[in-house]
């Protein structure tokens, strides 16, 4: 394989890690689902649910910690599967997590212009046509286009300046949240627990009704993988990149369990009820009631619009650079390989996907969510195959300079295949609570045709070049895979942390 210096600038801190990968997390779900994770599985049992998913997704995280930190190079998923399963297998596995990347960006398109209608009733203006039940109008359309074409822009001016937007949009996230949480301590009242704390009637129907929300919550977790789609531009340690990834997905946990909690400790079964069946904004009514006005419903809902931004920025960043990695490979045509000369972003990447997301409003809201939902499965895919890859490499290349060990690795990736694997198996078993239905099939089946359209022109095209991949690794982040010394307290904290969480689980 041919090596050449990296062409990103290095702009990415430590800081800047986590925010995007937590922001990426905490999306608009916290705002709308909060009640509907209530009524499944109680108050209690539905924070249960969320850190038993946190588990599922601390495994997988752990994976991705150890590869990227080995091998910090653009297209994170795209190299790891490279490594352990040659050209094809990786790029499946890189075509599914850009199908997750941009069901998500349209979706988020979608989103943001819904949240407009709760802040301004009477926003919506020009009704143009009606797409599966819901109304199309003009004004919709136009917030949805001009918002999809800023981010794209701001993501084409550069990582650092989207990494700033990040930084701003998830620090109202969190201080939102914990206006809320802070607010149920002070004017909750436990009686509010009462009849919700666990819902069913005998233990066995409790147990289940947990796990049925634990069984969706690794899809709100998704996110956190963008970190290696732009590992090469992250100017940090490399032992720092991976406990990075894990302490968002460990702040993501009691993020959504916290906020579920002081949902449940200032409304009551009732007021939950009536909030599902008039505004369908929980947490934004929770909020209300804990200060005693309804200004206060709209502080959660500007918050929960800036998590629609984090997202969406968050997949802008690991979408375009996925794309750009299959290019560097010869995978898919050439022209998505191309960086901005000034700001060295990949800009054709960004252009396209940024195009979809100005075209997804079109097909509204019912479309989109059909389009997410086929995005999951393909990065639940991508999840096992990373996983997979995990074990291969360390049986395939036991030497491999790795910055970042994981401790009890067999445990860990055998844990982390098996538990993103049920996910998969999530969406395709009738009955299970999260099957594909015929459209989001439909969908996964056209992303596979266009993929494999690609796959045959390509190899056709490029010949011997095709799945070639190019060392985009400069010799000085090669020098640097050797373990470093690290005292850093944090350091310490986290390895102390996940050596006695995996010790406990082994034993």
């Amino acid at each position: 394989m041919g090596q050449k210096k990296s062409e990103f600038d290095k702009v990415f801190s430590a800081w800047d890690i986590l925010v995007i990968a937590f922001g990426a997390m905490i999306g608009w779900g916290w705002v709308v689902s909060s009640g509907t994770w209530i009524d499944a599985g109680g108050v209690v049992g539905a924070a249960l649910a969320f850190a038993i998913g946190g588990v599922m997704i601390f495994f997988v995280g752990l994976t991705y910690a150890e590869l990227t930190a080995a091998m910090p190079q653009c297209g994170g998923e795209h190299v790891f599967s490279y490594k352990a399963m040659g050209p094809t297998g990786s790029f499946i596995c890189t075509w599914a997590i850009i199908l997750g990347y941009v069901g998500v960006t349209c979706f988020e398109a979608c989103a943001f212009p819904t949240i407009i209608t709760y802040l301004w009733p009477g926003f919506l203006k020009g009704y143009l046509y009606t797409v599966a039940g819901f109304d199309i109008y003009a004004s919709w359309l136009i917030v949805a286009i001009l918002v999809a074409f800023l981010i794209m822009v701001i993501n084409i001016m550069g990582a650092k300046t989207a990494a700033v937007l990040q930084t701003v949009l998830t620090c109202i996230i969190g201080g939102a949240g914990i206006l809320l949480i802070v607010a149920s301590v002070i004017n909750g009242n436990v009686d509010n627990l009462q009849g919700q704390m666990f819902m069913g009637e005998t233990t066995g129907t409790m147990a289940k009704n947990v796990l049925k929300v634990a069984v969706i919550t690794p899809f709100f977790f998704i996110g956190f993988d963008v970190i290696p789609q732009a590992a090469e531009e992250i100017n940090v340690p490399l032992k720092k990149i991976g406990k990075m990834m894990i302490l968002s997905v460990v702040l993501a946990v009691v993020f959504y369990s916290f906020v579920i909690l002081a949902v449940g400790y200032v409304l009551n079964p009732e007021e939950i009820a009536l909030s599902q069946s008039t505004t369908g904004l929980v947490t934004a009514d929770a909020m209300a009631n804990a200060f005693g006005t309804s200004v206060m419903a709209k502080v959660i809902i500007v918050g929960g619009m800036c998590g629609i931004v984090t997202s969406w920025n968050s997949f802008m960043i690991g979408g375009s650079r996925a794309l750009y990695s299959m290019a560097e490979s010869y995978m898919v045509p050439k022209v998505f390989a191309k960086l901005h000369p000034k700001h060295k972003t990949p800009v054709n990447a960004l252009i396209l996907i940024g195009i979809l997301t100005m075209i997804a409003p079109f097909a509204g809201r019912v479309m989109m969510v059909w389009i997410c939902d086929a995005g999951n499965f393909g990065c639940c895919l991508a999840y096992c195959m990373v996983s997979l890859s995990f074990l291969i490499l360390r049986k395939k290349e036991p030497d491999m300079p790795r910055p970042y060990r994981v401790p009890a690795y067999k445990f860990v990736g055998t844990m982390a295949v098996i538990l993103s694997g049920c996910m998969v198996l999530v969406y395709c078993i009738p009955g299970s609570g999260g099957t594909l239905i015929m459209q989001e099939w439909m969908m996964v089946g056209a992303w596979s045709l266009l993929g494999v359209v690609f796959y045959a022109v390509c190899k056709v095209k490029y010949k011997e070049k095709f799945g070639s991949l190019i060392e985009i690794i400069s010799d000085e982040d090669a020098a640097s895979l050797m373990p470093e010394a690290d005292d850093k307290e944090l350091d310490l904290v986290i390895d102390a942390a996940i050596d006695r969480v995996l010790s406990r689980m082994t034993a």
